[in-house]
């Protein structure tokens, strides 16, 4: 059976081995043709990797990093006295073509800025953007930049276009993705200069399906299934949407708490709040991918637990298996995004 090979930073984010140890085990469960290169300090990995019964797996391979990059850490620290953290040894096994992926938890700028200098963008992207899943009514779209560039100029918006419908035919299988462009309003004259110049790019774009804008309230309605952004619009938007969700969640359960009575009643209905907390779940969506390298990087939560980490490792193993940035490589070239 062949090999898929996926790096994972097995120190970073708010949790480190406690999570990153068993969401691997989840994953080599689930894919029995996978191998994991666990990038971490040695020790402290064959201890966590003998307490889930993994010491010794066969699809495991520890490669020794000797530092660790912090949540707060500076990028410039990351990247300059930091190069034997165990986020660039798992970006280095990309480089290096031992590893189709790599999966890390830790401080987003720091690896993107890491990702960037190791692996290079892409021919014809000047920017790589962060791109993920978002639920929707009936699925979920795709939304990018989701903070990894906070001005961006218009061609900038149209490779993003280009990138997140690549991503979107890979990972779901949709032909022509419906792509539109996060605005106060859907009318044309709404919006600055920069997206009114963008909505031109994208609408002359040749084999893009550009819908349109599209309004914040509209991103959960399914009328897209790729929503671009700049990357400071598109993280307040991502951090809006994480914040609602976790005031509904929090609601929810003082109400049923309330009395005896709104107890009986949230028991009653039980079934269908669980089935509103699955479809919900930021953990269920967990993995943006750093779209426009020259490899695979994909960015999980720093606070997700085991569940939330094994399904940013589900997003690399896809991605990989549909060789996504090649797919991007083609899009780019075939469209001519690079002319501007």
């Amino acid at each position: 059976m062949p090999e898929l090979t996926i790096a994972v930073d097995a120190m970073g984010g708010d949790h480190g081995l406690s999570v990153t140890v068993p969401a691997v085990k989840t994953a080599l469960y689930s894919h029995k043709d996978l191998k994991v290169l666990l990038a971490g300090e040695p020790v402290a990995l064959k201890t966590a990797l003998g307490e889930h019964g993994l010491l010794g797996h066969h699809a495991i391979e520890i490669c020794p990093a000797s530092q660790v990059v912090s949540m707060d850490d500076p990028v410039a620290v990351a990247l300059r006295n930091k190069k034997d953290s165990s986020m660039r040894v798992a970006i280095n096994q990309v480089k290096q073509g031992s590893a189709m992926a790599a999966v890390s938890a830790g401080n987003t700028g720091a690896l993107m800025a890491v990702s960037r200098f190791v692996l290079k963008t892409l021919p014809g992207i000047d920017r790589p953007a962060i791109c993920t899943a978002i639920p929707a009514r009936d699925g979920h779209c795709h939304m990018l930049d989701l903070g990894a560039n906070v001005d961006s100029e218009p061609h900038h918006l149209l490779q993003f276009a280009l990138m997140g419908a690549a991503v979107v035919r890979a990972v779901d299988g949709v032909e022509s993705p419906r792509v539109a462009l996060l605005n106060i309003g859907e009318e044309d004259i709404k919006g600055n200069e920069q997206i009114k110049e963008a909505a031109a790019l994208l609408a002359a774009q040749p084999g893009l399906n550009y819908t349109g804008f599209i309004e914040g309230d509209s991103v959960f309605d399914g009328e897209a299934d790729v929503v671009v952004c700049d990357g400071f619009v598109g993280n307040v938007a991502l951090k809006t949407m994480e914040g609602v969700a976790s005031m509904i969640g929090q609601m929810i359960r003082e109400e049923i708490g309330r009395n005896l009575l709104t107890r009986l009643s949230g028991a009653a209905a039980l079934p269908v709040l669980s089935g509103l907390k699955k479809r919900l779940d930021p953990q269920r969506y967990n993995g943006a991918s750093l779209v426009g390298l020259n490899g695979i990087v994909v960015k999980s939560h720093g606070g997700a637990d085991q569940n939330g980490f094994a399904a940013a490792m589900e997003v690399a193993i896809l991605e990989a298996r549909r060789n996504v940035p090649a797919l991007i490589g083609n899009a780019i070239g075939d469209m001519g995004a690079t002319d501007h």
